[in-house]
């Protein structure tokens, strides 16, 4: 796989890459074809599990190369970090703050950003479109830094990462498609609006590719923006929307630990 996508330029690269993730948002979704509800401490666990994934990429794929390349490039390298990792996360709090939204799970008085008359369904979709940006965004950073040619910016880092984050879209797709569906939503139409909260993450993928390609002096600080984004999106919606119910902590507790495992060991093993 490695050297099949060797053959083609980094935006394309990207643009495969995110094309999976994609691609496995949409087999989540897709699981309202077979039922009309998921056990809920296996979507909670499910969730846990994204939350481990997303956090061991965010250091090994993104904040350590980014650490490493700043000193490579004579850059403060702590400097560096904090900018692109505080960066990230500022973008991500304005964009929860105005873009309308609503967490799986909720009431629809609990929706956030701005007010507005949409429904329940486009605010939900909304909700997992936002955890996508900086998703979509990573994978197309890191294969946009391989072409800078850095010994810490590899393409098996970068498929490490694709593959981590597909991983991880599975239960977001559930998350979507699935309250929709109990909700009376046809199971066509709970998985079309379940998919196409994935859908922003080719678009992310490119713009990521092409922005490190054209601006590669500031690539450190786009790797720990996205790192920073990335965090954000852990803390403020996956870990508490896992552990909403007291019972299933100990259970989503581990999970997450083994989401974190496999991604570490993805990573160690490809990069």
């Amino acid at each position: 796989m490695t050297q099949w996508l060797m053959q083609y330029n980094p935006v394309v690269q990207a643009l495969i890459a995110t094309l999976f993730t994609w691609g496995v948002t949409a087999a989540g979704a897709g699981l309202v074809f077979f039922t009309r509800s998921v056990n809920q401490k296996l979507m909670d666990s499910m969730l846990g599990f994204a939350a481990g994934v997303m956090i061991a990429a965010s250091f090994w794929s993104l904040l350590a190369p980014g650490i490493e390349m700043a000193e490579n490039l004579g850059h403060l390298p702590w400097l560096t970090a904090a900018v692109g990792f505080l960066g990230g996360g500022i973008f991500m709090r304005l964009t929860d703050k105005f873009l309308p939204h609503l967490h799986p799970g909720l009431a629809i008085d609990k929706k956030e950003g701005i007010k507005t008359s949409w429904q329940r369904s486009t605010l939900l979709v909304l909700a997992i479109t936002l955890h996508n940006i900086p998703e979509g965004l990573a994978v197309g950073v890191a294969f946009g830094a391989v072409a800078a040619d850095l010994p810490s910016a590899t393409i098996g880092g970068a498929i490490a990462l694709a593959l981590g984050i597909g991983i991880q879209n599975f239960p977001e797709g559930t998350a979507v498609s699935m309250p929709l569906r109990r909700e009376g939503m046809s199971k066509t139409k709970a998985f079309l609006l379940g998919q196409f909260s994935g859908m922003v993450e080719p678009i992310a993928g490119v713009i990521g590719a092409l922005f490190v390609l054209k601006m590669q002096h500031i690539l450190p600080y786009a790797l720990c923006f996205a790192a920073g984004a990335m965090i954000f999106v852990v803390v403020e919606e996956l870990i508490p929307e896992s552990q909403q119910r007291l019972a299933n902590i100990d259970t989503v507790t581990m999970a997450t630990m083994a989401g974190f495992t496999i991604m570490m060991m993805l990573d160690v093993a490809l990069g």
